[in-house]
């Protein structure tokens, strides 16, 4: 995908949606090359990561394995064939951390470079 074509559909995923992927989400939804959403995997998540957002998406950051896994187990029937990255950030930051906004800057800013000049 370069560049100038349509925004790349991007989901960050961690578990309660509260902290990690909305501070993803707001790190990155103004970048007009990327439509953003989040999501979690736990049941009382703000926003609850389901089949309409996996296939919505064109690229997936989970925040830790364990969310990985939980897409592996639970979610497993949708047969994905889309790129899911682990940024390996564990839960131990509140919303907007500074700490938090540069590692993720930085890990998914790698990434997007990555995906982007692939092609």
């Amino acid at each position: 995908m370069k560049r100038d074509s349509i925004p790349l559909k991007v989901l960050f995923i961690c578990t309660f949606n509260m902290m990690r992927s909305v501070t993803a989400e707001n790190i990155f939804r103004d970048d007009p090359m990327l439509e953003v959403k989040s999501a979690g995997i736990h049941p009382e998540a703000v926003v609850k990561v389901d089949e309409g957002l996996l296939e919505w998406a064109d690229l997936i950051f989970v925040m830790e394995e364990i969310h990985q896994a939980f897409i592996d187990k639970n979610l497993n029937s949708l047969n994905l064939f889309k790129k899911i990255i682990c940024l390996n950030i564990s839960d131990e930051y509140n919303y907007m951390d500074a700490d938090l906004m540069e590692i993720l800057k930085k890990r998914v800013g790698t990434h997007l470079d990555d995906f982007f000049n692939s092609e």
